[in-house]
C-alpha cells in the first residue's frame, strides 16, 4: 500500500484495534461459558465426594488424622465433613480447633480436585437453570459460525505482527515525531511503515473475516428456549466446543487407539490444515485425521458415532491445501446422499455425486475441475478415470463389505488401492467373524503387514495383536472418548405370549419355521402382547415430545407396529428403498416438530443413516448377528445426541427369544473383548461365528423337544 503514511498507519491501526476487539469478545464469551460451567462442576463433584469414604482423607494428609471418632459421629464420607460447620466437627471426641480445621481443608482439596476432573454432560431431558445456562452461553459462541476459530486466530496472528509494526511507524506519520528521532529511530520507522502497509494489503479478507466474527459475536444473547431448540438441532456442535473449553478430554490413551508411544508422537508432530475445513475436530478427530496422514494406507475402524466422515474429510482437506485437486470416495450408495452433505457442510471442498443416470457427465466434471467424487461400492469397478488425473486420497466407507477377495466390488477396491499412494479404510465393524476376514482388509492396504496379523496373535491378548495390526489400524469407542455423550438406558421388555401369540407360535415350532417363531408375536396385531407394550412406550413417548426409532428385521413385523401406532409413524425403512428416499425420510422425521415414529428394517436403517433425533429406540425381537443391534442403537446414540438414549427390547420369555440371547450373548463378549479394542482373535470358531442357519436348527429342535411338538417334515427354515 503506498500513499500517505498517516492513511497507512490510521489503516493499520484499524486493523489492530478490529483484532483486538475480536480477541476481548472472544474472551468473553468463553469467559461466560466458564462461569455458567462453576456451578455445575460443584454440583457434578459434591456427587462424587458423597460416594468418597471419608478414610480417604488420610491420603491428603499423609495419614496423619485419626477419622475413626468422624465415622463413629455419623460423618461417613467426604461430602459429610465438608459440609460440616468447624463447630459441628469440634463436637467429635477427641477432635479440637487445629484437627478440625485440617480435616476440612484435607476436605476442600478433595473438592477442589473432584471439580477439576468433572466432566459435565449436558441433556435436553434435564433442563434445570444451571444447565440451561450453559447451553445459552455455548450458543453464544456456536452461532458465531465456523469461522469464528480461523478469525481468532487471524486475529491472534495480526495482533502479534502489527502492534510492534504500529509502535515503530509512528515517527514516519508525524512530522515532529520525524524531527526528533535520531536517524536510527527514523529508518526503523521508515521500515516499519513499509511492512505494516504491505500487512494491511495482504489483510483485506481477514479484516472482513474478524470484523464478521466480532458482529457475530456481540449479537444479543439468546432465550433459554431459543438455546435449546438450537442445541436439539446441533447438538454436535455443542458438545465438540463444550469438550475443548470445558477440557474435559478422554483418556490420552484411548482416544490415540492404544497406539505405540513413538508411533503416537509421530502422528501428533504432523501438522493438520485447516484452511479448507469448516468445523472444529475433537482431539481424537484431529488425531485420527493426522494418523491417516502418516500412515498413508490406513483403516479406521472407530466405534460407530465417533465421526470417521470428518476425520476423512480433514484429511483430504489438508491434502487440497498441499495442492492436491482430486479425491475420490466409494461408499454403499444408500450413504451417497450423506457424504455429500457432509463434504459441503463440513468443507469447502467441491462434492460431485457420481452415480445415477448422470454419472458420466459427473465423471467429466470431477476429471476436469477436480473436487470429491462420490460413487458407490458396486460403480466403481465401472469408473473410466484417465490415468492423468491425480487422485491423492482413496477413501473406502464401510469398507468390510470388500473384505471377500473373490467379489467384483472387492476387486475393484483392489485395483483402485494400486492405484493411489493414500488410502484410507472407513468401517465400525472391521471384524465380525474371523480375523481372516481382517488380513483380507489389511492386504488390500499393506499386504506387507498381513504375515505379521496371526490367529495366535490375538489368542494371546490385546497387546500382542496391537502391535502387528498399529501401522495400519486405528480404532476408539464412543465410551472411550464421547465422555460428554448422554447415556444409554438399555431396558428389557419382557411379556408373555397372549393366548393368540402362544398359539401361532405352537404353529411355527411344529413347521419348524425359524423365520415364523421369531415373529408369531406379532401374528394377531390386536392381541399382540408386544405390540400392546410398544403402544405404551410410543404413547409415553408422544406425552415427553420424544421421538421414537422402531426397529424389526420382518417388513410385517413394522407393518403391524404401523397399523398399531397409527399415523405418527413414517416409513418404514427397507433396504430396497432408494437412497435419496431413505434419506428424505430422515430428514423428515428429524425436522418434525416434538414426538414423530420412524419404522426401520434393521438392516436397512442400521447402516448409514444419522438418527441422533430419536431419544428412544425399540427393537422387536433379538437379531442373529450380535452387531446388528448395537449398529442400529449407534444410529440414535452418536455425537450430536442430546437426550439420554433409551433402549426397549421386546422379549418374551421361554421361547425363541430367551434362546437366541443365551446363544448369542457369548457371541457377543467374545466380539466386545476383541474387536472393541482393536483385538481380533479366534479363540473357538463356533464361538466366534454361529450361522443363523446352524442357529436355527438349534432353537427348533429345542423348543420342538419343550413343547412336545413333533416336527411335521420340515427342516429350520431360516
Amino acid at each position: 500500500m503506498a500513499g500517505d503514511p498517516r492513511e497507512v498507519l490510521r489503516s493499520g491501526l484499524a486493523l489492530l484495534d478490529a483484532a483486538h476487539a475480536l480477541v476481548a469478545d472472544h474472551r468473553r464469551a468463553v469467559a461466560e461459558v466458564h462461569e455458567a460451567l462453576g456451578p455445575l462442576r460443584a454440583d457434578a463433584a459434591r456427587g462424587q465426594l458423597a460416594e468418597i469414604p471419608v478414610a480417604r482423607l488420610k491420603d491428603v494428609t499423609d495419614g496423619r488424622l485419626r477419622l475413626t471418632p468422624l465415622e463413629q459421629a455419623g460423618l461417613t464420607t467426604v461430602l459429610d465433613v465438608l459440609d460440616a460447620t468447624q463447630y459441628r466437627l469440634q463436637l467429635v471426641p477427641g477432635v479440637g480447633p487445629q484437627t478440625a480445621a485440617q480435616i476440612q481443608a484435607a476436605a476442600r482439596s478433595l473438592a477442589e480436585a473432584a471439580e477439576r476432573a468433572a466432566g459435565i454432560r449436558i441433556d435436553a431431558g434435564r433442563r434445570d437453570p444451571a444447565t440451561t445456562a450453559l447451553v445459552v452461553a455455548l450458543h453464544r459462541l456456536v452461532n458465531a459460525g465456523p469461522d469464528l476459530r480461523r478469525a481468532r486466530k487471524e486475529a491472534d496472528g495480526l495482533a502479534e505482527r502489527l502492534s510492534p509494526l504500529a509502535h515503530d511507524a509512528r515517527p514516519a506519520a508525524s512530522w515532529w515525531r520525524r524531527v526528533v528521532a535520531l536517524p536510527a529511530r527514523r529508518e526503523r520507522a521508515r521500515r516499519a511503515l513499509a511492512e505494516l502497509a504491505d500487512a494491511v494489503e495482504h489483510a483485506r479478507e481477514a479484516h472482513l473475516l474478524i470484523s464478521q466474527a466480532s458482529v457475530d459475536l456481540l449479537r444479543p444473547g439468546a432465550s433459554a428456549d431459543e438455546a435449546w431448540i438450537d442445541y436439539e438441532l446441533r447438538g454436535s456442535d455443542y458438545q465438540t466446543l463444550l469438550a475443548e473449553l470445558a477440557a474435559v478430554g478422554p483418556e490420552r490413551a484411548a482416544a490415540e487407539g492404544f497406539l505405540p508411544d513413538d508411533l503416537a508422537a509421530r502422528v501428533k508432530a504432523q501438522p493438520l490444515d485447516e484452511t479448507h475445513r469448516r468445523v472444529s475436530l475433537r482431539g481424537y478427530q484431529s488425531f485420527g485425521a493426522r494418523f491417516a496422514l502418516v500412515q498413508r494406507r490406513v483403516l479406521l475402524g472407530d466405534e460407530m458415532g465417533l465421526g470417521k466422515t470428518v476425520q476423512a474429510i480433514a484429511a483430504i482437506a489438508h491434502l487440497r491445501a498441499e495442492g492436491a485437486t482430486h479425491f475420490l470416495v466409494a461408499c454403499p450408495a444408500s450413504v451417497v446422499i450423506n457424504w455429500v452433505r457432509e463434504i459441503e457442510d463440513r468443507s469447502r471442498l467441491a462434492a460431485r455425486p457420481v452415480h445415477g443416470p448422470g454419472r458420466a457427465a459427473a465423471l467429466a466434471e470431477w476429471a476436469g475441475t477436480g473436487g470429491i467424487a462420490v460413487t458407490t461400492l458396486d460403480t466403481l469397478h465401472a469408473l473410466d478415470v484417465p490415468d492423468e488425473v491425480p487422485v491423492a486420497m482413496f477413501v473406502v466407507d464401510e469398507a468390510h463389505y470388500a473384505k471377500n477377495p473373490e467379489t467384483r466390488r472387492a476387486k475393484a477396491v483392489a485395483a483402485w488401492c494400486a492405484r493411489v499412494e493414500r488410502v484410507l479404510f472407513l468401517t465400525g465393524t472391521p471384524m465380525e467373524n474371523r480375523v481372516e476376514e481382517f488380513r483380507s482388509l489389511v492386504g488390500h492396504l499393506r499386504p506387507d503387514l498381513v504375515p505379521a496379523i496371526r490367529p495366535s496373535d490375538a489368542a494371546v491378548g490385546p497387546r500382542a495383536f496391537r502391535r502387528a495390526v498399529a501401522p495400519a489400524y486405528l480404532r476408539r469407542n464412543q465410551r472411550d472418548v464421547l465422555v460428554e455423550l448422554p447415556e444409554v438406558q438399555e431396558i428389557e421388555e419382557w411379556e408373555e405370549f397372549s393366548a393368540a401369540d402362544e398359539a401361532a407360535y405352537r404353529r411355527a415350532v411344529a413347521d419348524g419355521n425359524f423365520m415364523a417363531m421369531r415373529r408369531a408375536a406379532y401374528a394377531d396385531p390386536k392381541r399382540s402382547a408386544k405390540l400392546a407394550r410398544l403402544v405404551e412406550l410410543v404413547d409415553e413417548a408422544d406425552r415427553s415430545g420424544l421421538k421414537v426409532v422402531v426397529f424389526s428385521y420382518f417388513r410385517d413385523v413394522l407393518a403391524a407396529v404401523e397399523l398399531m401406532v397409527g399415523p405418527a409413524a413414517r416409513g418404514p425403512i427397507s433396504g430396497s428403498m432408494s437412497a435419496a428416499r431413505r434419506q428424505q425420510l430422515v430428514d423428515d422425521f428429524t425436522a418434525e416438530p416434538g414426538h414423530a415414529v420412524l419404522l426401520a428394517q434393521i438392516q436397512a436403517g442400521g447402516v448409514g443413516l444419522n438418527l441422533q433425533a430419536a431419544s428412544v429406540v425399540i427393537i422387536c425381537e433379538p437379531q442373529v448377528k450380535p452387531t446388528m443391534e448395537e449398529q442400529a442403537i449407534a444410529r440414535a446414540h452418536r455425537m450430536g445426541q442430546a437426550r439420554t438414549v433409551q433402549v426397549h427390547r421386546l422379549l418374551t420369555p421361554r421361547g425363541v427369544d430367551e434362546r437366541m440371547l443365551g446363544i448369542l450373548r457369548g457371541k457377543a463378549r467374545l466380539f466386545d473383548e476383541y474387536a472393541r479394542r482393536s483385538d481380533l482373535a479366534e479363540r473357538t470358531p463356533d464361538a466366534v461365528d454361529v450361522s443363523e442357519q446352524a442357529l436355527a436348527r438349534q432353537i427348533v429342535q429345542e423348543e420342538q423337544e419343550r413343547l412336545g411338538t413333533a416336527p411335521r417334515g420340515r427342516d429350520a427354515a431360516p
